[in-house]
């Protein structure tokens, strides 16, 4: 297996990561990547096998959890019950229960109330230069998810505090003060919570918390615990992806002086999950010792599984490099696959199909005002601003 070293959180890579995806496909459907010390899937075909293989999964083998620090203690209380990082049996009843209250019918009814949301958010912009993305891409999906669990829309901008402070202990610039930070904002965002789960189970509502509360599979309903993580995990899991995805979304259609209409929205929405996706990196361990794609994993060797490359493998879309919106519909890593397959992947492309054609239709003058920088989150990968005229 070749071996390769880039730094993730050196500024070129940062603004521009698929040149090294593209180093690392040339070797093959694995390479290895020095400075995380692991294998990486780079290849779809090796990226979209490993997501759906049982022999690997999220959590690490128990025998080799590593102690937790005492100062990450809250932050993995809440860990402790996601369906992202656990596996059956826990993780099929915490998901099957999740989906008998996140359903299809739930999700698709909220069409009005996005397209409203998105068109009052254009309501509030400044007229002529302005953020996008705090002034768009932040706030549409954090208070659908406000709407949508039945907490205060006033409360979130804290929600997006408390989320943001959460995720930036998955990138790679973590540190002390982001643990610190993270730890902090589990507990308050878990205190916070507790209080209006509390109330739902003597007050029901017509809200996700009600019906998580509601949700019973073979006698066996969702703890306290358990329910504050799955609003947790709707909330940063659900609003981080979209947010990014928005900002890509946009920046890459104004580079190109590309619109897009409620007519065009599936393949391009497709077409923008495709070419810059929101998460880049998911990791898996092994269960068993086992050989795939030429390399030899043990018991707890983790693998890399790299979204990103496998969006641009030139094996399954010509000239992979190129943004084309009427490109034909075929199946992206974005969402992932199989097990964990995101459970708010279809609340999240019912948003982008809905806000981005209200937008460019609103603003046909929409034009970029400086050149967008990605910020430095990964794995993620998200714009630090979106500095836009609107007229």
């Amino acid at each position: 297996m070749q071996r390769f070293s880039q730094d993730p959180t050196d500024a070129g890579f940062v603004q521009d990561p698929y040149p090294f995806y593209e180093r690392l496909r040339g070797a093959g459907d694995l390479a290895w990547w020095e400075d995380y010390a692991m294998p990486c899937a780079v290849s779809q075909r090796a990226v979209s096998a490993l997501l759906r293989d049982r022999r690997f999964g999220r959590e690490i083998p128990p025998e080799q959890a590593p102690a937790i620090p005492p100062h990450l203690a809250p932050f993995n209380a809440v860990e402790a019950h996601s369906m992202l990082e656990l596996e059956p049996p826990r993780h099929t009843r915490l998901r099957g229960l999740v989906l008998r209250a996140f359903t299809s019918r739930r999700i698709k009814a909220l069409g009005p109330e996005i397209a409203q949301l998105s068109n009052d958010l254009i309501d509030r912009l400044p007229e002529g230069d302005c953020d996008l993305l705090t002034g768009f891409c932040q706030p549409l999906p954090v208070i659908v998810i406000c709407r949508l669990l039945g907490v205060p829309e006033a409360q979130a901008d804290q929600l997006l505090a408390w989320s943001n402070a959460m995720v930036a202990i998955y990138q790679a610039r973590r540190d002390r003060a982001i643990e610190d930070g993270a730890a902090r904002a589990a507990q308050e965002f878990s205190d916070f919570l507790k209080g209006y789960v509390e109330t739902r189970r003597s007050q029901p509502g017509d809200d996700l918390i009600t019906h998580l509360i509601a949700a019973e599979e073979d006698g066996e309903k969702l703890s306290t615990e358990e329910l504050i993580t799955t609003c947790i995990l709707l909330l940063n899991a659900g609003h981080e992806a979209t947010v990014h995805t928005l900002g890509n979304g946009i920046k890459c259609l104004l580079d190109r002086g590309l619109g897009i209409t409620r007519a065009s929205a599936d393949t391009t929405v497709e077409e923008i999950l495709r070419f810059d996706p929101p998460l880049h990196m998911f990791t898996r361990y092994a269960y068993e010792e086992v050989e795939v794609f030429g390399h030899r994993f043990r018991r707890g060797d983790q693998v890399a599984l790299l979204l990103g490359a496998a969006n641009r493998d030139p094996g399954v879309w010509p000239d992979p490099a190129r943004f084309d919106p009427a490109r034909p519909i075929s199946a992206n890593t974005s969402f992932g696959a199989g097990l964990h397959f995101c459970v708010g992947a279809p609340l999240a492309r019912l948003e982008l199909q809905i806000a981005l054609p209200i937008l460019f239709e609103r603003l046909p003058a929409l034009h970029l005002t400086e050149p967008p920088e990605y910020a430095n989150l990964y794995h993620f990968h998200g714009l630090e601003r979106l500095r836009v005229s609107t007229s």
